[in-house]
């Protein structure tokens, strides 16, 4: 290694700074983490709910008469 990088990298406030950027790395990382969870939470939340909603309008095309027939015909449109 030369003299100059050796005194760069010994350099207090070098130390400083690369210790500044891991942490603002680290934070970056973190906050990222955070919210691709909140992102796959809710997207399965919206999943759940798409279900629901399929299951009710499916009891109620029933409740009204539809068939499984009629639903089938439907969906090949």
């Amino acid at each position: 290694m030369s003299d100059k990088v050796q005194q760069m990298s010994e350099d207090p406030s070098t130390k400083e700074l690369n210790n500044f950027v891991q942490t603002l790395l680290k934070q970056m990382q973190d906050r990222f983490d955070e919210m691709q969870n909140t992102i796959v939470n809710r997207i399965d939340d919206m999943g759940k709910r798409i279900d629901d909603i399929e299951k009710s309008v499916t009891e109620l095309m029933n409740d009204l008469g539809f068939s499984d027939d009629e639903n089938e015909k439907g969906k090949q449109f």
